[in-house]
């Protein structure tokens, strides 16, 4: 369906993971891939770049995506049953991108929560304004056995205003996931400066890729072959392939 690339004699362009930790690529249940016919060339792509094991990650947003272990099954399910998903050769998991707010609070008391490997668990801000209570929040998951890990904490401009919650936010115990997104400027200049000085502060525990479409791909294609690139990655460890 999409044609990502020309060919070229260009380096080819390869993930720093083979886990992919943070996408949006089960069909139809957010703002991601809106059907299987989209989903299934963007799991191609990331496959080509490396990926073997992806952990899809759609949102669970109070009031716009207030998905389920039941809505989030139903798509993995379409999805996988798909001729041409078995083709690709990936392995294909799910949890969710929670958003920290009342119907996650609730998610928790009913333990409704779908947790990737080792009880990880992907929490967001609003990009609005942070969690009331985070830190409380991050010591009541650990006491209930999980391991959060903030997803793309770059992108929140309070946060990069105002440094110094990212160390004690770690020192806390939450781990990060910064966006390749993000270093790649996707965003705007805010986030990829952000981004930059968590990974010279080796802040960063995890990169992912947040790929919601086809758009995504082809930023991330060219930024794969970068000098940027190899500068942000190099020296970086990271826990993606531990998941």
């Amino acid at each position: 369906m999409f044609n990502f690339f020309h060919k070229t004699t260009a380096p080819k362009p390869l993930f720093p993971y083979t886990t992919e930790v943070h996408c949006h690529l089960l069909p139809g249940i957010d703002d991601g891939a809106p059907d299987t016919e989209h989903a299934l060339p963007l799991l191609r792509q990331v496959h080509e770049w490396g990926i073997e094991k992806v952990i899809a990650t759609p949102h669970v947003t109070e009031a716009t995506f207030e998905n389920t272990p039941q809505t989030v099954g139903d798509a993995y399910e379409r999805l996988t049953r798909e001729p041409e998903f078995g083709e690709i050769g990936i392995q294909l998991s799910y949890s969710a991108e929670y958003r920290m707010d009342d119907n996650f609070l609730n998610l928790l008391q009913r333990n409704e929560i779908m947790p990737m490997p080792g009880n990880h668990i992907l929490i967001e801000n609003s990009f609005l304004q942070p969690f009331w209570n985070i830190k409380e929040l991050i010591f009541d998951l650990q006491l209930k056995g999980y391991a959060p890990i903030l997803a793309h904490p770059e992108r929140y401009a309070y946060y990069s205003a105002d440094k110094k919650i990212y160390q004690e936010l770690h020192d806390h115990g939450c781990e990060f996931q910064v966006n390749l997104l993000s270093l790649a400027g996707y965003y705007n200049k805010s986030s990829r400066e952000a981004a930059e000085w968590l990974v010279a502060k080796h802040l960063v525990d995890y990169l992912g890729s947040d790929m919601h479409n086809s758009n995504h791909a082809l930023y991330l294609g060219k930024y794969l072959t970068s000098k940027d690139f190899v500068k942000h990655i190099k020296g970086i460890q990271l826990k993606n392939d531990t998941l």
